[in-house]
Protein backbone atom coordinates (compact mmCIF):
# COMPACT_ATOMS: atom_id res chain seq x y z
CA UNK A 1 0.00 0.00 0.00
CA UNK A 2 1.35 3.42 -0.98
CA UNK A 3 2.11 5.98 1.69
CA UNK A 4 0.06 9.16 1.59
CA UNK A 5 0.82 12.83 0.95
CA UNK A 6 -1.42 15.78 1.81
CA UNK A 7 -0.70 19.40 1.05
CA UNK A 8 -2.54 22.30 -0.54
CA UNK A 9 -3.22 25.99 -0.90
CA UNK A 10 -5.71 28.65 0.13
CA UNK A 11 -7.83 30.02 -2.76
CA UNK A 12 -6.70 33.62 -2.34
CA UNK A 13 -5.29 34.02 -5.84
CA UNK A 14 -3.07 32.41 -8.45
CA UNK A 15 0.10 30.55 -7.46
CA UNK A 16 3.60 31.96 -7.94
CA UNK A 17 7.20 30.85 -8.30
CA UNK A 18 7.59 30.62 -4.51
CA UNK A 19 4.81 28.03 -4.41
CA UNK A 20 6.54 26.08 -7.17
CA UNK A 21 9.94 25.76 -5.48
CA UNK A 22 8.37 25.42 -2.02
CA UNK A 23 5.97 22.57 -2.73
CA UNK A 24 4.55 22.20 -6.26
CA UNK A 25 7.78 20.75 -7.67
CA UNK A 26 7.75 18.08 -4.97
CA UNK A 27 4.07 17.32 -5.53
CA UNK A 28 4.63 16.60 -9.21
CA UNK A 29 7.73 14.49 -8.56
CA UNK A 30 6.08 12.37 -5.87
CA UNK A 31 2.67 11.66 -7.38
CA UNK A 32 3.92 8.40 -8.91
CA UNK A 33 5.31 7.14 -5.59
CA UNK A 34 2.60 8.26 -3.15
CA UNK A 35 -1.17 8.38 -2.87
CA UNK A 36 -1.54 12.16 -3.17
CA UNK A 37 -4.24 14.43 -1.74
CA UNK A 38 -4.18 18.12 -2.65
CA UNK A 39 -6.52 20.34 -0.64
CA UNK A 40 -7.95 23.67 -1.75
CA UNK A 41 -8.27 25.14 1.73
CA UNK A 42 -11.16 27.58 1.49
CA UNK A 43 -11.93 27.37 5.22
CA UNK A 44 -8.35 28.37 6.01
CA UNK A 45 -8.78 31.34 3.70
CA UNK A 46 -11.44 32.71 6.06
CA UNK A 47 -8.85 33.18 8.81
CA UNK A 48 -7.57 36.31 7.06
CA UNK A 49 -10.17 37.00 4.36
CA UNK A 50 -13.81 36.70 5.41
CA UNK A 51 -15.35 39.61 3.49
CA UNK A 52 -15.94 40.14 -0.23
CA UNK A 53 -15.83 36.45 -1.15
CA UNK A 54 -17.19 36.82 -4.68
CA UNK A 55 -13.89 35.79 -6.23
CA UNK A 56 -13.51 32.51 -4.31
CA UNK A 57 -14.99 30.27 -7.02
CA UNK A 58 -12.73 31.80 -9.67
CA UNK A 59 -9.75 31.51 -7.33
CA UNK A 60 -10.51 27.80 -6.84
CA UNK A 61 -10.67 27.31 -10.60
CA UNK A 62 -7.36 29.18 -10.98
CA UNK A 63 -5.72 26.93 -8.38
CA UNK A 64 -6.81 23.80 -10.22
CA UNK A 65 -5.51 25.31 -13.48
CA UNK A 66 -2.18 26.03 -11.80
CA UNK A 67 -2.03 22.43 -10.52
CA UNK A 68 -2.75 20.99 -13.95
CA UNK A 69 -0.36 23.36 -15.72
CA UNK A 70 2.68 22.32 -13.63
CA UNK A 71 1.97 18.63 -14.18
CA UNK A 72 -0.31 17.42 -11.40
CA UNK A 73 -2.33 14.57 -12.92
CA UNK A 74 -5.91 14.17 -11.60
CA UNK A 75 -5.76 10.51 -12.64
CA UNK A 76 -2.94 10.00 -10.13
CA UNK A 77 -3.81 12.59 -7.47
CA UNK A 78 -6.93 13.70 -5.61
CA UNK A 79 -7.77 17.41 -5.77
CA UNK A 80 -10.54 18.47 -3.39
CA UNK A 81 -12.16 21.49 -1.75
CA UNK A 82 -11.93 21.62 2.04
CA UNK A 83 -15.47 22.88 2.71
CA UNK A 84 -16.95 19.93 0.76
CA UNK A 85 -15.61 17.51 3.37
CA UNK A 86 -17.86 17.68 6.49
CA UNK A 87 -15.64 15.23 8.38
CA UNK A 88 -12.80 17.78 8.56
CA UNK A 89 -14.63 20.22 10.89
CA UNK A 90 -15.75 17.24 13.01
CA UNK A 91 -12.18 16.04 13.46
CA UNK A 92 -11.03 19.63 14.06
CA UNK A 93 -13.52 19.93 16.95
CA UNK A 94 -12.13 16.80 18.61
CA UNK A 95 -8.55 18.00 18.12
CA UNK A 96 -9.26 21.37 19.77
CA UNK A 97 -9.83 19.45 23.02
CA UNK A 98 -6.26 18.17 22.84
CA UNK A 99 -4.55 21.51 22.15
CA UNK A 100 -3.86 24.40 24.53
CA UNK A 101 -4.04 28.11 23.70
CA UNK A 102 -0.45 28.81 24.90
CA UNK A 103 0.85 26.12 22.52
CA UNK A 104 -0.85 27.77 19.56
CA UNK A 105 0.35 31.21 20.60
CA UNK A 106 3.93 29.92 20.29
CA UNK A 107 3.54 29.03 16.61
CA UNK A 108 5.95 31.50 14.92
CA UNK A 109 3.90 32.05 11.77
CA UNK A 110 1.03 33.51 13.83
CA UNK A 111 3.08 36.62 14.63
CA UNK A 112 4.34 36.83 11.05
CA UNK A 113 0.82 36.78 9.58
CA UNK A 114 -0.44 39.35 12.10
CA UNK A 115 2.51 41.63 11.32
CA UNK A 116 2.26 41.29 7.53
CA UNK A 117 -1.51 41.83 7.45
CA UNK A 118 -1.52 44.42 10.26
CA UNK A 119 -3.85 42.34 12.45
CA UNK A 120 -3.87 43.62 16.03
CA UNK A 121 -5.73 40.73 17.68
CA UNK A 122 -5.90 37.18 16.30
CA UNK A 123 -9.35 35.68 15.78
CA UNK A 124 -10.05 32.26 17.25
CA UNK A 125 -9.97 30.92 13.69
CA UNK A 126 -6.50 32.34 13.00
CA UNK A 127 -5.16 31.11 16.34
CA UNK A 128 -6.48 27.60 15.71
CA UNK A 129 -5.32 27.49 12.09
CA UNK A 130 -2.72 24.76 12.84
CA UNK A 131 -5.38 22.59 14.50
CA UNK A 132 -7.63 22.77 11.44
CA UNK A 133 -4.56 22.00 9.35
CA UNK A 134 -3.96 18.94 11.51
CA UNK A 135 -7.51 17.81 10.75
CA UNK A 136 -6.86 18.29 7.01
CA UNK A 137 -3.74 16.14 7.17
CA UNK A 138 -4.99 13.44 9.51
CA UNK A 139 -8.45 13.01 7.96
CA UNK A 140 -6.64 11.03 5.24
CA UNK A 141 -3.96 9.77 7.66
CA UNK A 142 -1.17 11.30 5.58
CA UNK A 143 2.44 10.22 6.09
CA UNK A 144 4.21 13.12 4.37
CA UNK A 145 3.43 16.83 3.99
CA UNK A 146 5.34 18.86 1.35
CA UNK A 147 5.29 22.48 2.56
CA UNK A 148 7.25 25.70 2.44
CA UNK A 149 9.75 26.28 5.22
CA UNK A 150 7.37 28.68 7.01
CA UNK A 151 4.78 25.92 7.47
CA UNK A 152 7.09 23.43 9.16
CA UNK A 153 6.08 24.62 12.64
CA UNK A 154 2.42 23.86 11.79
CA UNK A 155 3.25 20.25 10.98
CA UNK A 156 4.94 19.95 14.36
CA UNK A 157 1.56 20.82 15.92
CA UNK A 158 -0.03 18.10 13.77
CA UNK A 159 2.51 15.55 15.01
CA UNK A 160 1.90 16.57 18.63
CA UNK A 161 -1.87 16.22 18.24
CA UNK A 162 -1.52 12.81 16.55
CA UNK A 163 0.90 11.64 19.23
CA UNK A 164 -1.34 12.83 22.06
CA UNK A 165 -4.41 11.19 20.51
CA UNK A 166 -2.55 7.91 19.99
CA UNK A 167 -1.23 7.89 23.56
CA UNK A 168 -4.70 8.53 24.99
CA UNK A 169 -6.85 6.32 22.79
CA UNK A 170 -4.65 3.95 20.78
CA UNK A 171 -2.77 4.02 17.49
CA UNK A 172 -4.99 5.61 14.86
CA UNK A 173 -2.81 8.26 13.22
CA UNK A 174 0.64 8.24 11.63
CA UNK A 175 3.08 10.97 12.66
CA UNK A 176 3.47 12.86 9.36
CA UNK A 177 6.90 13.96 8.20
CA UNK A 178 7.72 17.33 6.60
CA UNK A 179 9.19 17.65 3.12
CA UNK A 180 10.66 21.10 2.36
CA UNK A 181 11.61 22.11 -1.20
CA UNK A 182 15.18 22.58 -2.45
CA UNK A 183 14.69 26.36 -2.22
CA UNK A 184 13.07 26.67 1.24
CA UNK A 185 11.98 30.30 0.81
CA UNK A 186 12.02 32.37 -2.37
CA UNK A 187 12.36 36.11 -1.72
CA UNK A 188 9.93 38.56 -3.24
CA UNK A 189 10.91 40.85 -6.10
CA UNK A 190 11.00 43.69 -3.55
CA UNK A 191 13.73 41.95 -1.56
CA UNK A 192 11.39 40.95 1.26
CA UNK A 193 12.21 37.59 2.84
CA UNK A 194 9.25 35.81 1.25
CA UNK A 195 7.38 35.97 -2.03
CA UNK A 196 3.73 36.45 -1.12
CA UNK A 197 0.40 37.15 -2.77
CA UNK A 198 -0.60 39.41 0.10
CA UNK A 199 2.61 41.47 -0.19
CA UNK A 200 2.14 41.84 -3.97
CA UNK A 201 5.78 40.98 -4.63
CA UNK A 202 5.29 37.81 -6.67
CA UNK A 203 5.90 36.46 -10.15
CA UNK A 204 2.95 34.21 -10.96
CA UNK A 205 2.99 30.93 -12.84
CA UNK A 206 0.34 32.44 -15.12
CA UNK A 207 2.21 35.72 -15.84
CA UNK A 208 2.86 36.45 -19.52
CA UNK A 209 6.37 37.10 -20.82
CA UNK A 210 6.01 40.90 -20.76
CA UNK A 211 4.86 40.86 -17.13
CA UNK A 212 7.79 38.66 -16.14
CA UNK A 213 10.28 40.98 -17.84
CA UNK A 214 8.72 44.07 -16.21
CA UNK A 215 8.80 42.51 -12.74
CA UNK A 216 12.34 41.22 -13.10
CA UNK A 217 13.64 44.61 -14.26
CA UNK A 218 12.39 46.24 -11.05
CA UNK A 219 13.73 43.52 -8.78
CA UNK A 220 15.72 44.39 -5.69
CA UNK A 221 19.44 43.57 -6.06
CA UNK A 222 22.51 44.72 -4.11
CA UNK A 223 21.79 48.06 -2.38
CA UNK A 224 25.52 48.70 -1.82
CA UNK A 225 26.26 48.65 -5.55
CA UNK A 226 25.86 52.10 -7.10
CA UNK A 227 27.56 51.53 -10.51
CA UNK A 228 27.99 48.50 -12.80
CA UNK A 229 31.74 48.75 -12.21
CA UNK A 230 31.33 48.35 -8.44
CA UNK A 231 32.01 44.83 -7.09
CA UNK A 232 28.68 43.33 -6.08
CA UNK A 233 27.34 40.78 -3.59
CA UNK A 234 25.91 37.56 -5.01
CA UNK A 235 25.06 35.88 -1.71
CA UNK A 236 21.57 36.90 -0.58
CA UNK A 237 20.96 38.82 -3.82
CA UNK A 238 17.40 37.96 -4.98
CA UNK A 239 18.32 38.08 -8.67
CA UNK A 240 20.99 35.42 -8.21
CA UNK A 241 18.77 33.32 -5.93
CA UNK A 242 16.30 33.19 -8.83
CA UNK A 243 19.09 32.38 -11.31
CA UNK A 244 20.18 29.44 -9.13
CA UNK A 245 16.60 28.19 -8.83
CA UNK A 246 15.38 28.59 -12.42
CA UNK A 247 18.25 29.15 -14.88
CA UNK A 248 19.17 25.79 -16.42
CA UNK A 249 22.35 27.24 -17.98
CA UNK A 250 24.66 26.79 -14.99
CA UNK A 251 27.71 27.99 -16.94
CA UNK A 252 25.92 31.27 -17.65
CA UNK A 253 25.00 31.62 -13.98
CA UNK A 254 28.59 30.98 -12.87
CA UNK A 255 29.88 33.54 -15.39
CA UNK A 256 27.37 36.18 -14.25
CA UNK A 257 28.24 35.58 -10.60
CA UNK A 258 31.96 35.91 -11.29
CA UNK A 259 31.60 39.11 -13.31
CA UNK A 260 29.14 40.57 -10.78
CA UNK A 261 31.61 40.07 -7.95
CA UNK A 262 34.35 41.70 -10.04
CA UNK A 263 32.23 44.67 -11.19
CA UNK A 264 32.24 43.61 -14.85
CA UNK A 265 28.50 43.24 -15.46
CA UNK A 266 25.55 45.52 -14.81
CA UNK A 267 22.23 44.71 -13.20
CA UNK A 268 20.43 45.19 -16.53
CA UNK A 269 22.25 42.30 -18.23
CA UNK A 270 21.85 40.04 -15.20
CA UNK A 271 18.13 40.80 -15.04
CA UNK A 272 17.54 40.41 -18.79
CA UNK A 273 19.13 36.97 -18.70
CA UNK A 274 17.05 36.07 -15.66
CA UNK A 275 13.84 37.15 -17.42
CA UNK A 276 14.80 34.99 -20.41
CA UNK A 277 15.44 32.00 -18.13
CA UNK A 278 12.17 32.49 -16.23
CA UNK A 279 10.16 32.77 -19.43
CA UNK A 280 11.83 29.62 -20.72
CA UNK A 281 10.77 27.85 -17.53
CA UNK A 282 7.22 29.23 -17.63
CA UNK A 283 6.49 28.73 -21.33
CA UNK A 284 5.47 25.03 -21.10
CA UNK A 285 3.42 25.83 -18.00
CA UNK A 286 1.58 28.58 -19.91
CA UNK A 287 0.99 26.23 -22.85
CA UNK A 288 -0.50 23.53 -20.64
CA UNK A 289 -2.66 26.04 -18.80
CA UNK A 290 -4.04 27.21 -22.14
CA UNK A 291 -5.15 23.62 -22.89
CA UNK A 292 -7.39 23.59 -19.82
CA UNK A 293 -8.66 27.17 -19.79
CA UNK A 294 -12.24 27.57 -20.92
CA UNK A 295 -13.19 24.07 -19.70
CA UNK A 296 -14.97 24.79 -16.40
CA UNK A 297 -16.89 21.49 -16.61
CA UNK A 298 -13.58 19.59 -16.44
CA UNK A 299 -12.42 21.59 -13.42
CA UNK A 300 -15.72 20.89 -11.65
CA UNK A 301 -15.48 17.17 -12.47
CA UNK A 302 -11.95 16.97 -11.05
CA UNK A 303 -13.02 18.71 -7.82
CA UNK A 304 -16.19 16.65 -7.31
CA UNK A 305 -14.50 13.31 -7.97
CA UNK A 306 -11.60 14.17 -5.69
CA UNK A 307 -13.92 15.40 -2.95
CA UNK A 308 -16.06 12.25 -3.11
CA UNK A 309 -13.04 10.11 -2.40
CA UNK A 310 -12.01 12.28 0.56
CA UNK A 311 -15.53 12.09 2.00
CA UNK A 312 -15.23 8.29 1.98
CA UNK A 313 -11.75 8.46 3.53
CA UNK A 314 -13.02 10.96 6.10
CA UNK A 315 -15.90 8.72 7.14
CA UNK A 316 -13.50 5.81 7.63
CA UNK A 317 -11.12 7.95 9.71
CA UNK A 318 -13.90 9.37 11.89
CA UNK A 319 -15.23 5.87 12.49
CA UNK A 320 -11.78 4.79 13.69
CA UNK A 321 -11.45 7.92 15.86
CA UNK A 322 -14.84 7.59 17.51
CA UNK A 323 -14.39 3.89 18.10
CA UNK A 324 -11.00 4.50 19.73
CA UNK A 325 -12.46 7.26 21.93
CA UNK A 326 -15.56 5.31 22.85
CA UNK A 327 -17.84 7.83 21.14
CA UNK A 328 -19.18 5.45 18.48
CA UNK A 329 -22.75 4.63 19.44
CA UNK A 330 -23.57 2.36 16.50
CA UNK A 331 -21.26 -0.31 15.08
Amino acid sequence: MKKRILTGDRPTGKLHLGHYVGTLKNRVALQNEYDCFFIIADLHMLTTKYQDLKTVKQNINDLVLDYLSVGIDPQKSNIFVQSLIPQIPSLFTLFTMLTTVPRLQRVPTLKDVMRDLKIETASLGLLSYPVLQAADILIVRANLVPVGKDQASHIEVTREIAQRFNSLYGEVFPLPEVLIGEVPTLPGIDGKAKMSKSLENAIYLSDDSESVLEKVMRMYTDPTRLRPTDPGHVEGNPVFIYHEAFNKDKEEVADLEKRYREGRVGDVEVKEKLAKALNGFLEPIRAKRKEYEGRPELIEKIILEGSERIQAEGKETLDLVKKAMGLKYFD
